[in-house]
């Protein structure tokens, strides 16, 4: 659960910090990226303590909220790479001038 819970408030997080670029808030914008890699830091350590549980082996039970928390340390991955680039093109091009 806690892999869910952390791998959700990187990606609220990373959405949240897109927003504030949107509206030229870029300090904060970056403020939020660096919030949110705690967050993806602290559900990647959960994923790693699994994998080496299961050891390849099918110890760990695979659940709908395990692969549910997957899918959100995913995409939480995936929107911080793309929110990084983002964010820097609208720190280049302000009010999208």
């Amino acid at each position: 659960m806690e892999l869910l819970v952390q791998a959700g408030s990187a990606r609220s997080t990373l959405l949240s910090a897109l927003r504030e670029a949107r509206n030229d808030n870029i300090t904060q914008a970056l403020s939020l990226i660096e919030e949110a890699t705690l967050f993806i830091s602290a559900a990647h350590k959960i994923q790693t303590e699994l994998i080496g549980m299961d050891e390849g082996s099918g110890k760990v039970p695979v659940s709908l909220i395990l692969v549910h928390a997957q899918d959100h340390l995913m995409n939480a991955m995936l929107i911080q790479e793309l929110a990084s680039d983002m964010i820097e093109l609208y720190r280049r091009n302000p009010q999208g001038d």
